[in-house]
């Protein structure tokens, strides 16, 4: 351990927080979380006797170490999710044994949701919250965040009398509407996304009010809830966007600066498209908000025309996102991020000029990760990326290529394949933070759009034959499905069980479509 970071050690508040090693070249290469940050850090740098060999070689790497505080445990434990996506550190690849991610699922679309894990996302039309690295600590602090936030775990059935979960708080009490469940659900997830003091706030009022109405069975209910959120603070558990200091992102002022941006750009978004010889064509929309994934305001277009073109699908994206009506709901973005090349970012930045709007835009190539801006239509003040072509920096280069800049933030640095996690290569660039963050902002993009493809395309394999078979309706496919669970199962079933399933007359109907169809 170096002079330097001895001292700097020294500082470390016993605070709950965020600590990040860094490499000898600035790199960061590991990202954790800690209840007391002094003791946490500082366990790095003692007896390396109880180490694995991976931990012993992260100790030897780190030259430096920088941390953010937050309120409790359970708000390092979300900041620590984001931060790990945000800059993919090799050590937390290395050193972690839970290789799938987790994913908070609530279905908020049905009447009573439900609150439940998974490590496989599915565009189902619920909300998802993650993912988080540590299935151990997510479970734990939901366990607490329940008591505050009562919510089933499997929907409730009409008529039955309450379980024992609902006589001890942790399922809603009886009595309560769906739509005051729902409100709950809300505040939960609010907290997920930072939101704890306007909680408190919003709660403490409620309070407030039913005593004024001396509804004091309510008011007491509230100062419950109240004082058990404020005890999480205490609780051992696992940012919070209320919490970074946007001033402090490396990432957001190096892009500011790059961009010449009066300010940092708070709201990101990111698009992409994805289809398969331009069948069921789609596009993805996310949205980063302070550098961090806001998946509430993520969104997914089904493009009106099916057509093998990239550029043609990209323009009808942006040119119904930046619609008025969208832009109203939606608010509008400071900057967009295409996956492509520059035909992508010409079809963008049509879209825009079409929408009579300014909106910065860019987009990132896959493979070399090279930012990719319009010399004039970008909207982007380029007299800092053409002075850094004219007198190129170090772990820079910028080139011109007719109307396009492209510029390349670690040339000497190779990915081993589109949508690589990290960067190879002998030299570090300063600009390393933010080619982490446009590769955060295109591979999230990039799995939203591939994951609503894929969707559609199970839809379509799965529907394709019972659509055609006359006589055989929504409500039979439903049934075929659910009682033989696949369209494999269907195919392969005899007469004799599909009419147990649809009766004698629909199961003739069947064999005979099933067997004369063209097999794949």
């Amino acid at each position: 351990m170096n002079a330097q970071l001895e001292a700097k050690l020294k500082t470390l508040p016993r605070s709950a927080g965020v600590y990040f090693h860094k490499s000898k070249n600035g790199e960061i290469i590991y990202v954790g979380k800690a209840a007391v940050l002094k003791n946490r850090v500082r366990q790095y740098f003692q007896s390396k006797r109880d180490m694995d060999i991976k931990t012993q070689a992260l100790v030897e790497e780190i030259h430096d170490t920088d941390w953010v505080e937050t309120e409790s445990e359970l708000d390092a434990l979300f900041l620590e999710s984001e931060m790990v996506k945000r800059y993919m550190p090799r050590y937390n690849i290395l050193l972690r044994d839970d290789k799938s991610q987790m994913y908070i699922r609530i279905d908020m679309k049905s009447e009573w949701p439900t609150v439940c894990y998974t490590r496989n996302p599915a565009d189902d039309g619920a909300d998802y919250y993650g993912p988080y690295y540590n299935g151990f600590a997510i479970k734990k602090a939901l366990r607490y965040l329940r008591k505050v936030f009562p919510y089933y775990t499997t929907p409730p059935k009409d008529g039955a009398r309450p379980d024992l979960d609902a006589h001890i708080g942790l399922s809603p009490r009886p009595g309560v509407t769906s739509d005051e469940y729902k409100a709950s659900l809300k505040q939960l997830t609010r907290y997920f996304e930072g939101g704890r003091k306007a909680i408190i706030r919003d709660i403490e009022k409620q309070m407030q009010q039913a005593a004024k109405q001396q509804d004091f069975e309510n008011a007491a209910r509230f100062r419950n809830k109240l004082n058990d959120l404020k005890a999480l603070q205490q609780r051992i558990m696992f940012g919070d966007k209320e919490f970074l200091d946007i001033s402090k992102d490396k990432a957001l002022i190096l892009l500011r600066d790059l961009l010449q941006m009066e300010k940092v750009p708070v709201r990101i978004e990111g698009f992409d498209i994805s289809h398969m010889s331009g069948t069921n064509v789609v596009a993805s929309q996310v949205v980063f908000i302070n550098g961090v994934s806001s998946r509430s305001d993520y969104r997914k277009y089904k493009t009106k025309l099916e057509q093998n073109d990239d550029y043609a699908n990209m323009y009808e994206t942006i040119f119904r996102r930046l619609s008025p009506k969208n832009i109203k709901a939606w608010g509008t973005p400071q900057l967009l991020l295409i996956d492509g090349g520059k035909g992508q970012l010409e079809a963008a930045i049509k879209a825009i000029e079409a929408q009579s709007l300014n909106i910065p835009v860019i987009s990132i190539a896959k493979r070399e990760e090279e930012v990719i801006v319009h010399a004039l239509r970008s909207n982007i003040d380029t007299s800092y990326i053409e002075k850094m072509r004219k007198e190129p920096e170090v772990g820079i280069f910028v080139e011109r290529s007719r109307d396009f800049y492209i510029v390349n933030l670690h040339p000497d640095q190779r990915n081993a394949s589109s949508h690589s996690k990290n960067l190879q290569g002998s030299t570090f660039s300063k600009y390393s933070d933010l080619t982490k963050l446009f590769q955060r902002i295109r591979d999230e993009s990039h799995r939203f759009a591939v994951s609503y493809h894929t969707v559609l395309k199970r839809q379509k394999q799965t529907a394709s034959i019972l659509e055609e078979i006359p006589g055989i309706g929504p409500a039979t496919r439903r049934m075929l499905i659910k009682k033989l669970g696949s369209l494999r199962a269907v195919e392969a079933a005899s007469e004799a069980e599909l009419a147990a399933v649809v009766g004698d007359k629909k199961a003739q109907t069947l064999v005979r479509f099933l067997k004369n169809a063209p097999k794949e």
